[in-house]
Order: structure tokens, then sequence, then C-alpha cells
């Protein structure tokens, strides 16, 4: 690891988020296998994916920002409530921009822009709007570890790296195979899948250099990215899992996701 530790911050998050997308990519390549997932399993995977996002927030986002912020001008909450209420303000905007449609619902309730994409295109953006905080996160992360704060560790920037790695592989699935039932070819289906994740790297790289550029936004950074992830988790994750009567996989899958983010967290970093 010592070739990655001497790596500029920027290209650490390039490579970081590069690896999200590769896990993106390999669920997304599960469409070769499966032409079907079973709901439960789809919901499982989301409430995963819900849970390490939730954990990542606060164990390698929210934390951070509130230790980065002590001793500051301002009280050390101040920076990461704005940060956070701001994360969330700008995905609620993308949200009603950007034209995207939700895994099993019907074209009229597409979300965002009117357009008359097709119905795949809508899917996929649906998708590609959870993977731009992830990225983010992780490329304020990196951009952190620069800053030389007690609170920022290069371990904990890979862990948060990894743990969103692990929930891009079901996500890439959960988006591939459905789009395979919605009658495209199997590499069309992996072809859109991963290019959902394609959005983390291009994240990445902006978090990091944006804490490079002006380091006294870093707490703001980290709360930013947390405030946006949990948009994600509340506005589009947990609605998506819940959608079938019986909700207990997605309950189950969110505890999981948790307990894998905080032990990746508090072990690594």
């Amino acid at each position: 690891m010592t070739w990655f530790t001497s790596l500029d911050p920027i290209l650490q998050a390039l490579l970081a988020t590069c690896f999200t997308w590769l896990l993106t990519a390999l669920g997304a390549a599960m469409v070769f296998f499966f032409k079907s997932i079973d709901r439960r399993v789809l919901n499982s995977m989301l409430g995963f994916a819900a849970g390490v996002m939730i954990a990542a927030s606060f164990w390698s986002l929210l934390a951070p920002a509130l230790e980065m912020a002590e001793g500051g001008p301002l009280p050390a909450w101040v920076p990461a409530v704005l940060g956070f209420l701001l994360g969330g303000a700008f995905l609620w905007l993308v949200d009603h921009i950007l034209p995207h449609l939700h895994i099993g619902l019907p074209d009229t309730e597409a979300e965002g822009i009117k357009t008359h994409w097709r119905r795949s295109i809508l899917l996929v953006l649906a998708i590609t709007l959870h993977n731009f905080p992830e990225g983010l996160a992780v490329g304020v992360a990196f951009g952190a570890v620069s800053a030389d704060l007690p609170s920022a560790s290069l371990a904990g920037a890979v862990a948060l790296a990894l743990g969103i790695g692990i929930q891009n592989f079901p996500e890439g699935a959960a988006v591939s195979v459905p789009l395979r039932r919605e009658g495209l070819s199997r590499t069309k289906s992996f072809w859109y899948g991963q290019a959902s994740g394609i959005v983390e790297p291009i994240a990445g790289v902006l978090g990091a250099a944006s804490v490079l550029l002006i380091k006294p936004i870093l707490p703001y950074a980290l709360a930013f990215a947390a405030g946006a992830m949990i948009y994600v988790v509340v506005e589009e994750l947990i609605p998506e899992a819940q959608q079938e009567s019986d909700t207990h996989a997605a309950t189950i899958g969110a505890m999981l996701g948790f307990a894998v983010m905080m032990t990746l967290d508090v072990a690594l970093g």
C-alpha cells in the first residue's frame, strides 16, 4: 500500500471511486447469469445499500465533520448542520430536475423534467442519482486526509470506499436484471447497469479537488456529502425497498448493511 499512500489525494480519490464503479459493473454482470431477481432479494439488496449509506453518513462523514469544526469561529454543530441541510437541498433540486424512474413503477410515475426518453434510460438515471453522493463522499474523505487532521485517516477513507463498493455490487444487479426483464438484451442491460456508476469517479475527483482548493470548507463538505446520502436513502432506497407487503427482508438488509459499514469504519479507520 506504500505506492498508494504516496499518490496525490485527487488520484487516490479517482482510483478509489474507479474501484466502486468496478463493483457496480461486477454486480451488473449478474444479468449474464440471471434473468430475474426475486422481489424479496431485490428489497434486501436495496435495504443493505441503505444501511451502508446511513452508517457511512455518520461514522465516515458527520462524526469527522464535527471533530474538525471544533475550535473554529463557529460552534462545531453549525458547519455540520449547514452542510448536511445543503447536501439534502442539493439532491432535492437534482431530484426535481433530472428525469428518472424508479424500478417497479409505471412510466407515468417518472420524476423530474418531463421528457420522451426511453424507460431504460430513466431507470438508469434513477440509480445514477444514488451514485453521485456516494462518489462525492469518497472524494471528500480522501481530500480530508491531506489536511492532516487527526479525525481524518487514509484507512478511514479506504474503509468508506470499501463499504460503498460492497453495496454497489447488489446495486449494479438491481439495475441490470430489471432492465433485462424490461426486454433489453443481456449486453445492453449490463452496459446500462455499469454506466450508472460512471458518475462516481467524476464526483470523487470533484469532491477531493474542492476540499484541497478550499480547506476551510472541509467540515461543510463532509456534512454536505452526508446530507446528500441521507436524502437518497430516505427519498429513494427505503421507499423502493418497501414496495412489497413483506418488508422484513429490506429491514434485515438495512441492519446488515449498517453493521458491515460500521465494522469497516471502526476496524480500519
